[in-house]
């Protein structure tokens, strides 16, 4: 499928998981882009990518799961670290290239210690320079956790 329509249009009234599937804009390497958000707070957790699979088994288990480009393979968010990501929604933008995933966040999404991955502000200086500065919040050692 695909083509020019939006994805709504593509997926019509026509009920089940493989119509939504098929209607998404797949990349070349049939990967499409998931921002992570919890659900409760709305906090931006991460962006990571997906294939067919991960989201299949997201929606049958109701964990997430994503594609590992360096990897290159399917994980479960969680199966190393135990912080897990409970799915509670999934929404598709309108063109169907992009997903938002609505999660409950057991502990921190990032692999840094962070909660979120988003834990570097860019902002400008009173000299008028830019800065980068560390602003997310560190709960968890990621020493301990990955052994790294």
């Amino acid at each position: 499928m695909g083509g020019d329509m939006e994805f709504f249009e593509r997926v019509g009234n026509r009920p089940g998981k493989p119509v939504m599937l098929d209607a998404l804009k797949w990349d070349r390497d049939g990967l499409v882009t998931v921002v992570a958000q919890d659900a409760t707070n709305k906090e931006v957790l991460g962006v990571a990518h997906a294939d067919r699979v991960a989201i299949e088994k997201s929606l049958e288990t109701g964990l997430m799961h994503y594609y590992s480009r360096s990897r290159k393979k399917l994980w479960l968010k969680g199966e190393q670290s135990g912080h897990f990501q409970k799915l509670v929604e999934l929404r598709v933008d309108c063109d169907g290239d992009a997903l938002l995933a609505k999660v409950r966040q057991i502990k921190a999404n990032c692999h840094l210690g962070f909660r979120s991955c988003f834990a570097y502000r860019v902002a400008k200086a009173r000299t008028g320079a830019w800065r980068v500065r560390e602003v997310g919040r560190k709960v968890f050692d990621p020493k301990k956790v990955y052994g790294k």
